[in-house]
């Protein structure tokens, strides 16, 4: 009996667990089914995104991007964020009923979000961010009992928020929530009954959200970052809410209808409350009309923040003192309010300070010389007050000092020639003050100076100081409404980039130098109301670049045409110069004199000139059919290679030693032809560039213009030359072989994939020497050059990884080449690139869609470009096909507090394993450097991009930093705060 019992109890626990095996089964061909069937509403994606699916011998958790559960093999993890995808999401998904964490962000999924994934009951983390989906969000979402992370943020979403989100028992254990930068309306919808206590992040920022925040948030008191910004949420500041979240790290109530306490006149219950958020580290309140006084509570802040913003209110009264309390802040924002008194000197014991804004306010008294004590201080903007006094000397210890702004005051006294100790100064703006004396030599010779020098509307006097043309890099010099006496030096046209000038409105006198006329960039020029005398030179006409010009009222004389750049004038430009006569509509008529004399010389001049042209025709003529007769090949090879000054490498040669041209030993292809490796007779590598023969005719002149540019420039960071060949069909440039081939190969070396290849130590070098090299291009090679196509294809590494620029096949020479010895039929041109768009789709700077002249900001723009390109691991062109924006304008929809995952995903290329973690902040500050440095060299307006020169200081003192860390920590100069991740601490 007993023996029976225990074999029917086998028999049981056999048949439990085949129905179990079976079930499971049944489920795993379920999750297939369904996985298959998500797959099947995908249109395209990364050739690796989908490895493995549907392979009939590849188990589902074999599959790219699944992870299964390692006791029933059901599916816990589908991610398959960042590859490219296009499509629908599938409400297939919702089969996977053992799913935990779904994350499809950072593709291009369209289309609403599926309802049906509220079925997924496992499910705790959930992120469809960075995509373009559409429609509401389904309530459905809010009745996932797990829920922990929720990120939904990017994308087009509109409508009223859920309730269920907020409100219900199974949404109380979300950590984070991110909804920000869609197009939701309605009001936050929290109720008073609603807990969300575990909730730590909250990022509804850029949406169309309304009405006041719901007092039921004050529940959530794990709360660490609060991001309400860019909204349309009013009543007052939520001080009772915020009181309650004692671990708040980061609030962002900017810019939206807030005002404050008692009828918008009392500010002190708000900051009142987060005297106790011990972690505060950034306070922004800008752009919320908010009334009231700064109370002196404000110096009871938590000492750890480090940024606070309250610009564009209507705060009055004096800035509090015991602000100074506050001693880790590195900006302090207080713009465009009411504020009055003066400026507390206890200032100066916020030595971190980085950037100060008191500007539009009506802040009165002298500056305090304080201020001159805080040693990273970089901006410091107290324009459009009521300061009086003196510039303080003790600016000159601002070493780190970028930007001085004073302007629209009512300073006096004189320039201190101790400002030229500021040689880091970008922006120097004084303008509309009561400044007197002469323009110090020390100021004038500011060569840091490269976006503005703004001088005018004050009382200065004496001469332009020739000190003036060593602003090599400045943009703008507006010395305007002054009494400047003396002539205008010739001098001035050594400042190359320059873009506008304005001496008007002082005593000037003598001629207009036609060197000023023969700027490169010049667009504006306005000398008006001076004394100036003689003919303008022929150069402002024939100026390609100006637009804006203005020459009234001085005493210039002699025949205006309205060509060139005179053709947008009008007589606005040339009143009250009673010598002026020409075409100018309002000018008076210029007299014809034609003497008996002239008519003499005339004839005889053509008596003679006629045989002589006749004669030379006929010799060219002959030299040419001589050419043909002879098949034209060694009479243009012979002549190229002698010009050039080249060893002699024959066709014939080129061909042995690249296999007829090869197929096998094809290296690249580009617009103008194709690239071969090959090896000559003496086991030398080669790199054979091959103009396109079917096009050879047309890029005769792009052919010219590189060897041009490769003869006359010499540099570590640029390619040499070893010979050319050239017959009438065929062209090509011999260059040495890089073993280590382009930077673009090492970046993706297959699959479009960006590559773990290069650390960033190597990176950071390699785009320090093309820096380096461009550098020199634009400002001290014998002949300038515009490169016009900077990207990773066009960058060589050497076998000691050392980059070299390549491929000036489109670049611009823009000065100091002799243009004598180019022949008037020569198809290389100074004002254009032969009907060719500047560079390469995605590096082309926005200016040159608009039919502007390439320039040197053009390739600043390029290199910027380069430099997102690494930092994001993302191609121009896959932003661009993706979203149609630039690859500058997506990472600034991150900046600053939301480049975390692109930090993080850098790195993961970036940098090897098991970094120690000192290290690790190091090159966390690295790429945000980077970052930032390409956002500013990518900005819109070409004139607010640095030069190359700067650029590359910029790139050597990171490679330095890289080097030895401890030389720059002490200088402060990394200076970019890192924020906590959004992800911090959730563990779903």
């Amino acid at each position: 009996m007993g023996s029976c019992y225990k074999f029917s109890l086998f028999c049981f626990f056999c048949l439990v667990i085949n129905l179990f095996a079976d079930e499971n089964a049944d489920g795993i061909a379920k999750e297939r089914a369904s996985l298959l069937s998500f797959m099947a509403g995908i249109v395209s994606g990364s050739s690796k995104a989908f490895e493995g699916w549907n392979s009939s011998g590849v188990h589902v958790c074999n599959w790219t991007g699944i992870k299964c559960n390692n006791v029933s093999t059901r599916v816990v993890e589908l991610d398959l964020n960042g590859r490219s995808l296009h499509g629908r999401i599938s409400p297939a998904i919702a089969n996977l009923s053992s799913l935990m964490i779904l994350d499809l962000s950072k593709n291009n999924f369209e289309g609403q979000i599926p309802g049906e994934l509220g079925n997924l009951v496992q499910l705790t983390e959930l992120s469809l961010s960075w995509n373009f989906l559409q429609g509401k969000i389904p309530p459905q979402l809010g009745y996932l009992p797990r829920l922990e992370y929720l990120d939904l943020g990017s994308n087009k979403l509109v409508g009223d928020i859920p309730s269920t989100l907020f409100c219900n028992s199974s949404s109380s254990s979300l950590q984070y929530i991110d909804l920000s930068n869609n197009s939701l309306s309605g009001k936050i919808p929290l109720r008073s009954e609603c807990e969300l206590k575990d909730l730590r992040f909250l990022l509804l920022w850029s949406n169309k959200l309304a009405g006041e925040v719901p007092a039921a948030l004050s529940n959530s008191s794990k709360l660490e970052w609060l991001d309400l910004e860019s909204n349309m949420l009013s009543g007052e500041l939520p001080s009772a809410i915020i009181r309650k979240m004692p671990q708040l790290q980061f609030l962002y109530l900017s810019y939206n209808d807030f005002v404050s306490h008692d009828e918008n006149t009392n500010l002190e219950p708000f900051f009142a409350s987060l005297v106790n958020s011990s972690n505060c580290q950034e306070l922004e309140l800008a752009g919320n009309n908010l009334g009231g006084e700064i109370p002196s509570i404000i110096g009871d802040l938590p000492t750890k923040l480090v940024q606070i913003h309250l610009a564009q209110n209507l705060i009055y009264g004096s800035i509090p003192p015991q602000i100074s309390s506050l001693v880790n802040l590195t900006l302090l924002n207080l713009s465009s309010n009411f504020l009055n008194g003066t400026i507390p000197p206890q200032l100066c014991r916020m030595r971190k300070l980085e950037r100060v804004f008191l500007s539009n306010n009506s802040l009165s008294g002298e500056i305090p010389s304080a201020l001159g004590d805080i040693p990273h201080l970089g901006l410091l903007d107290l324009s459009q007050n009521k300061l009086s006094g003196s510039i303080p000397n003790s600016f000159a210890n601002l070493s780190q000092l970028r930007r001085l702004l004073l302007y629209e005051n009512q300073l006096s006294g004189t320039i201190p020639p101790s400002l030229g100790k500021c040689v880091n100064l970008e922006i120097l703006d004084l303008s509309h003050n009561k400044i007197s004396g002469i323009i110090p030599v020390e100021v004038a010779e500011l060569r840091s100076l490269k976006l503005y020098l703004n001088l005018s509307s004050n009382h200065l006097d004496g001469p332009l100081p020739l000190e003036l043309s060593k602003m090599d890099m400045v943009l703008a010099i507006d010395l305007s409404l002054n009494n400047l006496s003396g002539t205008i030096p010739p001098q001035l046209g050594s400042c190359i980039a320059l873009e506008s000038l304005n001496v008007s409105g002082n005593i000037l006198e003598g001629p207009l130098p036609a060197s000023i006329g023969q700027l490169p960039y010049l667009k504006e020029i306005d000398v008006s109301s001076n004394g100036l005398f003689g003919e303008i030179p022929q150069a402002f006409q024939a100026s390609p670049t100006l637009r804006q010009l203005n020459f009234s009222f001085n005493k210039f004389s002699g025949n205006i045409s309205n060509r060139g750049a005179y053709a947008y004038l009008k007589i606005e430009s040339f009143l009250g110069n009673s010598g002026l006569c020409g075409s100018i509509k309002g000018l008076p008529k210029c007299k014809k004199k034609l003497t008996y004399h002239l008519v003499i010389l005339s004839i005889l001049l053509s008596l003679f000139a006629t045989p002589i042209l006749c004669i030379l025709w006929i010799r060219t003529r002959f030299r040419r059919q001589l050419s043909v007769f002879n098949g034209g090949d060694l009479e243009d090879e012979e002549k190229e290679n002698e010009e050039l000054k080249y060893p002699r490498v024959s066709y014939r040669q080129l061909i042995e030693a690249t296999g007829g041209f090869s197929p096998s030993n094809l290296i690249g292809s580009g617009q103008f032809g194709h690239v071969y490796k090959g090896v000559l007779h003496d086991n030398t590598r080669i790199a054979v560039k091959v103009l396109n023969s079917k096009t050879a005719a047309e890029f005769t002149g792009s052919f010219k213009r590189e060897c041009l540019v490769l003869r006359r420039t010499k540099h570590r960071n640029l390619i040499r030359i070893i010979t050319i060949c050239s017959r009438p069909d065929f062209k090509a440039l011999v260059l040495p072989l890089m073993t280590n081939g382009s930077l673009e190969r090492h970046l993706y070396p297959s699959h479009g994939l960006i590559s773990h290849g290069l650390d960033l130590i190597q990176l950071v070098k390699i785009c320090s020497d093309v820096a380096e090299g461009v550098a020199y291009l634009h400002h001290h090679s014998p002949v300038k050059v515009v490169h016009c196509d900077l990207k990773p294809s066009n960058i060589l590494l050497d076998d000691d990884l050392t980059a070299l620029v390549t491929d000036f096949g489109i670049a611009k020479l823009v000065k100091g080449v002799d243009e004598n010895n180019i022949p008037a039929n020569d198809s290389m041109s100074f004002n254009s690139t032969d009907g060719l768009l500047c560079g390469s789709v995605g590096y082309i700077a926005p200016e040159y869609g608009m039919g502007k002249r390439a320039s040197t900001q053009g390739d600043v723009y390029s290199f910027g470009v380069l430099l997102l390109e690494i930092a994001t691991g993302r191609r121009p062109t896959d932003v661009l096909f993706q979203d149609g924006s630039s690859l500058h304008e997506w990472v600034k929809r991150q900046y600053p507090y939301r480049l975390e995952p692109i930090v993080e995903q850098a790195l993961d290329r970036c940098a090897p394993p098991h970094m120690p973690t000192y290290y690790n902040k190091i090159w966390r500050d690295v790429v945000l450097e980077l970052i930032e440095l390409g956002l500013l060299c990518t900005q819109y307006n070409p004139s607010t991009r640095p030069t190359m020169i700067d650029v590359a200081h910029e790139m050597g003192r990171l490679k330095q930093y890289l080097s030895d860390p401890s030389l720059l920590i002490e200088e402060g100069s990394i200076k970019y705060h890192d924020p906590t991740s959004n992800k911090n601490g959730v563990n779903p």
